[in-house]
């Protein structure tokens, strides 16, 4: 059986959250950013595959809006028929409505 890829984008709000957070690790620790960056583009690139493997975000219940944690922080997603857009990077611990709110 064939494996179904879709092509996964960042949108420009989950590309800042991205870069806010491997720039804060950095200042304390280039190498730990680098390793963080590193796995969370591993993640990001896999979903192309492995779309539908993070769970349903609870706070949303809707089945094409999923995430995966990477290390301490949710990669929210979405996924269409031909592609995945990654929709937010954001830390585990910060108030998931606070953040939709302000979308």
């Amino acid at each position: 059986m064939a494996s179904r890829t879709r092509s996964v984008a960042w949108t420009p709000l989950a590309r800042d959250g991205l870069d806010e957070v491997i720039a804060y690790i950095a200042e304390d620790s280039p190498e730990a950013a680098d390793k963080v960056l590193e796995a969370v583009l591993g993640v990001a690139e896999s979903l192309s595959v492995f779309s539908e493997r993070g769970r349903v975000v609870p706070e949303l219940a809707d089945g094409s809006i999923r995430e995966v944690f990477v290390y301490r922080y949710r990669m929210i997603y979405e996924v269409l028929p031909s592609e995945v857009h990654i929709l937010a990077f954001i830390h585990g611990a910060r108030d998931f409505d606070r953040w939709l709110r302000n979308l």
